[in-house]
């Protein structure tokens, strides 16, 4: 019996040991994706990405390769948040560069790797053409760096000084310029874990020594949206979107502007509501906008308030559908991004009716595509005249109002039915009116 006992314990122990030796060898799971241009939304839809298949497929480790010399603050922000919420270990391999924006990411990590060579540091933030943006902007990145390196353990004072030059740090800052961090000097000051030339090395350093690496793969589809949305084509997109209505509006029966401007608004907004940035309710907006826009233009003379209203429909929905926002409560955080939306959208609108300008007239002017505007010259002595003299002659003529003029109708002159625009305010069918005056082939009238 106790020899029974026996076995059977040393098959227990044994079966539990080759249990736990299982779990031990078992490799780790390393999912990784990089960051190589600039911090924009191409760069948070791969991490968007990146984020849902690691937890997908229970990694162990999300690996981020990056050389970047920044990009915009926002886009960097949600993913630094989207790093510090994650369950999942985040580490960073500086390839050469991480500037600015990449800064602020890296530093969300819970460990830095940096190659030989590379730096990070340098996060003022500043405009297209490198100048410094004003003193608020530098407090919310100055808070944010802060916030972010004493969330893992790092001197906030350090990431503190990669915004603000005049931070001093004995030893380490004391030059009055942004600080920068070479590989040794971001070791030296817990600003990396180690230096290495690949990830292979990486995961050397770490003690890492089985693995299973699960490298991003962007499809076709991810690779067009994220080139979509990028700031640039969503702006040239809405230069042939506003172009394209203009110049469809001055012409019609053209068709091809209008085809390009639905062509560039499907581009437009199909992106950003599969990203749930744009609604339902802003994609229903530039539609109404648009009809307003048309119902000015073709049923009602002049321009007034249902023109505008479709300007400002067409605007607030292009530059809403570009921001996070529940109908029209945006947070704080993003109150910057729509400010800079709106500039984006108003500038592209600019720009694309600038543009059909030009295209109107070198079509015009195109020998292949001359034909759509009369070049023949009528003079008058020819027998053409600016107008008909049947017309001419009713100037001065009373008559009576055949419909409702508001500001166009029917006139009765002598029998005769006419076309009329009252020159101010609207008439009643049957009221008296006299012609006023005759231009651009349509009598005006007045009431008497």
């Amino acid at each position: 019996m106790k020899v029974l006992h026996f076995f059977l314990f040393t098959l227990v122990a044994f079966l539990l040991n080759a249990q736990d030796t299982s779990i031990i060898s078992k490799p780790t799971k390393i999912y990784i994706y990089e960051i190589k241009e600039e911090i924009s939304q191409p760069a948070w839809l791969k991490t968007q990405k990146a984020f849902k298949e690691a937890n997908d497929m229970d990694a162990d480790l999300i690996l981020i390769h990056m050389n970047t010399y920044g990009g915009l603050v926002d886009i960097a922000d949600s993913i630094r948040t989207k790093i510090l919420n994650s369950s999942i270990p985040v580490w960073v391999f500086i390839d050469n560069n991480a500037a600015s924006a990449g800064a602020l990411i890296s530093i969300a990590c819970d460990s830095i790797y940096m190659r030989r060579g590379a730096s990070i540091g340098a996060a003022t933030v500043v405009t297209q053409d490198a100048q410094a943006l004003p003193d608020k902007y530098q407090s919310y990145m100055r808070a944010t760096m802060r916030a972010t390196a004493e969330a893992k353990g790092r001197n906030p004072d350090i990431a503190q000084a990669m915004v603000d030059p005049d931070v001093y740090i004995e030893g380490v800052s004391d030059s009055g310029k942004v600080l920068t961090f070479t590989t040794s000097e971001a070791i030296k000051h817990n600003y990396c874990e180690g230096q290495a030339e690949n990830i292979e090395e990486v995961l050397k350093l770490a003690g890492i020594t089985e693995y299973e690496i699960v490298k991003q793969e962007l499809t076709a589809v991810d690779k067009i949206r994220g080139f979509l949305v990028s700031p640039i084509i969503s702006g040239l997109l809405i230069m042939v979107i506003i172009g394209g209505l203009y110049f469809e509006l001055q012409t019609p029966g053209v068709g091809f502007p209008l085809a390009a401007s639905v062509i560039a608004a499907l581009l437009y907004f199909a992106p950003l509501y599969v990203e749930g940035l744009a609604s339902h309710w802003e994609i229903l907006m530039f539609i109404v906008g648009v009809v307003l826009l048309a119902i000015e233009v073709f049923a009602i003379p002049g321009f007034g308030v249902i023109g505008i209203s479709g300007i400002l429909l067409i605007i607030v929905s292009l530059a809403f559908s570009l921001v996070e926002s529940d109908g029209f409560i945006v947070e704080a955080s993003n109150l910057d991004k729509l400010g800079k939306s709106f500039a984006l959208v108003l500038i592209s609108m600019f720009l694309g009716l600038v543009g059909s300008f030009w295209v109107a007239k070198k079509t015009l002017q195109s020998r292949f595509l001359g034909h759509l505007a009369l070049n023949t010259e009528q003079v008058s002595t020819e027998g053409y005249t600016s107008a008909n003299l049947q017309f001419n002659n009713l100037i001065g003529t009373e008559g009576e109002a055949a419909t409702i003029l508001r500001p166009s109708g029917k006139i009765i002159i002598n029998d005769e039915y006419y076309d009329a625009t009252v020159e101010a305010g609207f008439v009643e069918k049957g009221q008296k009116v006299i012609v006023t005056k005759y231009e651009s082939m349509q009598l005006f009238v007045r009431k008497i």
